[in-house]
């Protein structure tokens, strides 16, 4: 409102400036404001005086209830003032009388100190005055007489001291509070008031005054006074002030040391507009200072201005008033709301009738056309004037259906409607034909009564061949389904019924939903005959479960047997919506005998390669087996022959044949373990995975190695972490990855040629977390001449080979081995700065899954292939 007044009241007011120049000199009269506003609310469109007149009476209740908040809030406001100010002149007041009777106590203890410095009075004389000053002046609790090395000579108490406070002639200051003041006084030589740390178990806050004594110019020990803050509020504050104000003495820290505060105002009451905080006031007592501070809060005798009478009375005429004038304001605005609502309405149905995609059309009950829309006459191309007032045949009719339109005119005119609307050919004023659905609905006038029909029509033309593309669609997808080398079938969950099944499924099971249900048994996945036993045939049992996660899950593999057909199956399986909004399971089950056939013949072979390489590597160890199988029988042929030149001379004892026969039989056991040791290596088994000892299975391939190492003068040093968990693997397939690996390294170090010191191969086993997994890692280091670049990147292929009579199998075989059980195998050079000092080949097998998960299979572990 503010932005509209000023664009009219400024070309007003400058036309006005424009024709008086003296205007400016002098301000706008009484006539002039009357006709400006005369201008300004002419130049409003009705709508906005209408919207004006409507947040007048709503201005007017605003207005007043502002009026009368303010001038509450300037009584109250002025009200509390007052009581502040009365409180401060009282508090003030009380302020003087408690330091005047602290000032007078402190002159007669100042007197009692004089004495004491001038050696007038002794210590019978002063216990007498400390007693009568005691008994006379209750807050006044004890006088305490103590010399220059803080030591007490004589005190008195009253009987209301706590036993703990009170203090004992003989006694020395003990370091605190106390002994702190002491010393200031002694370094002031003037009187100090203190207030000692307050104890816990005391029940009377004391406030100390340590006045010094003055003996021939020397500091000869000081006279304390202990007042109870408790009794010097009751007895120095004046009655009239305690009956009027809640009266306390607090620290410096705002501590309440004497007297009772009001109650803290509820956490409610804080956001009352009028529940003001009660008025206080706080001013320190001198001599004290800060240290003690009188604080007086204001009880709240007066009902204030909320509890007045006139409070009432006002407020309710206000309300009366204040709600009289919102019903007024109501009601204008409701007039308002009908007359915006009325011009919206007939803005709308004119909106509607020129942008609606339907062609409307209206009948009499004689089947003259009274009305068309925009819409009917864009679809026809005829305007409103050349329909309005025709009679059949129309001009969009097509030529040769006449009597077919006509006969329909007539049961339409007749009410012979059809509920879902009929098909007609329509002819556009070009000469162009589309299709159109009409639907037809009595016109019926406000006294309800049947003045003609309402006809829609709508173009379908569209619709009608995408509706014939989708038809062709649907029949050249079929005759893709129908042709595919693989089983699909589709069933609803919780229902028996077959929704869908290719040729292939029909050719081997049938058209029952028997074999469907098979697949899905055997392949493990969810049942799709899974229907409630108690709900009726024609409803889902799964009925309120989420589809969405189904239908966008990935689809679930599985390989079975199906001894009826003889084939292996590749069983795949997913869930869709069908048509229907039914959740549904569809399977396709893939013929995969040939390719099975071909997986055995290839584990087959792999198996036999195996075995092949470890009987070549024992070949090529053969000398040295040989020369470690030499040492015992060597060892046995000498005891024999030694026992039996003993025996013919006579020269051997029982004992002593007892030892060579035992020394015999060790090296005949150490050489049929190391036979046993070769045969258990090289003999043809099937692959066997259980739970592996790690510590054992490289104890075994160490002994195996070591034989080999030691032909290629080479040290071997191995390494396995304490309390390894098992691992799930081939025993004699992992012992045959380290053997070669081994026996590569004593190969390489024998070729490169290095020192004796320089000759070793490390076997280090340990514990890793890789992936994420738990995993057990091999290493096996050699001190050879490396690998070259371009051997690097070939080193795992079949038949690549380094060495001239290799056949190039190890490796790859090693690394097959490895993961076939689910590990890895790499291999690196050791650098020293630009030098290569040897290989390091490094592999890994997960531990044993625990025994929950023992029943997986393992090929459903996927982990990500990455070979170094």
């Amino acid at each position: 409102m503010a932005l509209t007044l000023e664009r009219v009241a400024l070309p007003y007011t400058r036309g006005m400036l424009e024709q008086s120049p003296a205007a400016p000199q002098r301000p706008l009269s009484r006539a002039a404001l009357a006709q400006w506003w005369r201008t300004w609310w002419r130049s409003l469109s009705p709508v906005r005086q209408d919207r004006f007149a409507a947040l007048a009476p709503l201005a007017a209740v605003l207005i007043f209830m502002a009026a009368i908040v303010a001038a509450f809030w300037y009584l109250r406001v002025e009200e509390g003032e007052r009581e502040q100010e009365a409180l401060r002149r009282d508090i003030e007041y009380a302020q003087q009388r408690v330091r005047l009777r602290l000032l007078e106590r402190q002159e007669q203890i100042m007197r009692i100190a004089r004495d004491l410095s001038n050696q007038d009075m002794e210590r019978t004389q002063f216990g007498q005055r400390a007693e009568s000053l005691v008994s006379q002046y209750p807050e006044l609790q004890a006088i305490t007489w103590i010399d220059e090395r803080g030591r007490v000579r004589a005190s008195h108490a009253a009987p209301t001291l706590a036993g703990s406070q009170v203090r004992v002639a003989g006694e020395v200051l003990k370091p605190g509070a106390t002994a702190d003041n002491f010393g200031l006084t002694r370094d002031l030589q003037q009187p100090v008031y203190a207030q000692p740390a307050a104890d816990p178990n005391e029940t009377v806050p004391l406030l100390q005054v340590l006045v010094p004594l003055n003996v021939q110019g020397k500091f000869g020990g000081v006279v304390l006074g202990e007042y109870s803050i408790d009794s010097l509020l009751r007895y120095g504050t004046p009655t009239e002030v305690l009956a009027r104000y809640a009266v306390t003495l607090l620290d410096d820290k705002g501590h309440v040391l004497a007297g009772t505060p009001l109650p803290a105002r509820n956490r409610a009451a804080q956001w009352v507009p009028w529940s003001a905080k009660a008025n206080e006031y706080a001013v320190p007592i001198s001599p004290v200072g800060n240290g003690l501070v009188l604080r007086a809060q204001a009880y709240r005798t007066s009902l204030g201005v909320v509890g007045s009478g006139l409070f009432w009375l006002v407020g309710t005429l206000s309300a009366m008033t204040a709600w009289m004038l919102i019903a007024t304001w109501r009601h204008t605005r409701r007039r308002m709301q009908a007359q915006l609502a009325l011009v919206a309405e007939t803005n709308f149905r004119r909106a509607m009738e020129n942008s609606v995609l339907t062609g409307m059309r209206a009948l009499d009950l004689q089947g003259r056309i009274t009305y068309v829309n925009a819409a009917f006459c864009q679809m026809t191309g005829w305007s409103e004037a050349e329909l309005v007032g025709q009679t059949a045949p129309f001009p969009y009719w097509p030529e040769g259906e006449y009597e077919q339109l006509s006969a329909r005119l007539q049961d339409e005119l007749n009410g012979k409607t059809v509920p879902g609307g009929f098909q007609v050919r329509v002819r556009r004023k070009n000469g162009a034909l589309f299709d159109a659905r009409l639907y037809v609905s009595p016109l019926i006038d406000a006294r309800g009564q049947q003045t003609g029909w309402m006809t829609s029509m709508t173009d379908i033309t569209e619709p009608n061949r995408i509706r014939e593309q989708l038809s062709a669609s649907h029949e050249r997808f079929t005759v893709v389904l129908e042709s595919l080398d693989a089983s699909v079938s589709v069933a609803p969950l919780g229902s028996e019924e077959l929704l869908f099944a290719n040729k292939l499924y029909r050719l081997w099971f049938g058209s029952q939903t028997g074999g469907h249900l098979q697949l899905v048994a055997q392949a493990g996945v969810l049942p799709a005959s899974s229907a409630s036993a108690s709900g009726a045939e024609d409803e889902d049992g799964l009925m309120g479960l989420p589809a969405d996660p189904l239908t966008s899950a990935h689809s679930e593999n599985a390989e079975i047997y199906l001894p009826e057909l003889g084939k292996w199956l590749e069983v795949r399986s997913r869930y869709l919506s069908w048509v229907d909004g039914r959740l549904a399971q569809m399977v396709i089950a893939t013929d995969i005998t040939p390719r099975r056939l071909a997986e055995e013949q290839t584990a087959r072979q792999t198996e036999r390669a195996q075995s092949v390489s470890r009987l070549i590597t024992m070949g090529e160890m053969a000398s040295s087996v040989a020369h470690e199988l030499n040492q015992p029988l060597t060892a046995i042929s000498n005891y024999c022959s030694g026992i039996i030149s003993r025996i013919h001379s006579g020269n051997i004892t029982e004992e002593a044949l007892l030892t060579a026969l035992e020394k015999t039989a060790h090296q005949a056991q150490r050489a049929g373990q190391i036979i046993q040791r070769i045969r258990d290596f090289v003999k043809k088994s099937e692959p066997n995975r259980q739970l592996a000892d790690v510590a054992a299975m490289v104890d075994e391939a160490v002994e195996l190695a070591d034989i080999e190492l030691r032909r290629h003068n080479v040290r071997l040093t191995h390494y396995v972490a304490a309390r390894l968990p098992p691992v799930m693997a081939d025993t004699i397939l992992i012992e045959q990855v380290l053997v070669n690996l081994m026996k590569n390294g004593a190969e390489s170090i024998a070729h490169a040629g290095r020192p004796p010191a320089g000759r070793s191969v490390e076997l280090r086993v340990v514990p890793r977390q890789i992936e994420d997994m738990q995993v057990v890692e091999f290493v096996v280091q050699d001190t050879g001449k490396g690998l070259a670049t371009e051997v690097l990147d070939r080193l795992f292929e079949a038949f690549f080979s380094t060495k001239s009579e290799g056949m190039g199998m190890g490796l790859n075989l090693c690394r097959s081995i490895v993961e076939s059980h689910q590990g890895r195998m790499q291999a690196e050079n050791i650098y020293n700065g630009p030098e290569v000092t040897g290989c390091r080949f490094s592999f890994w097998l997960p531990l044993a899954a625990p025994a929950n998960d023992t029943t997986e299979p393992v090929a459903n572990a996927h982990t990500p292939r990455t070979i170094a």
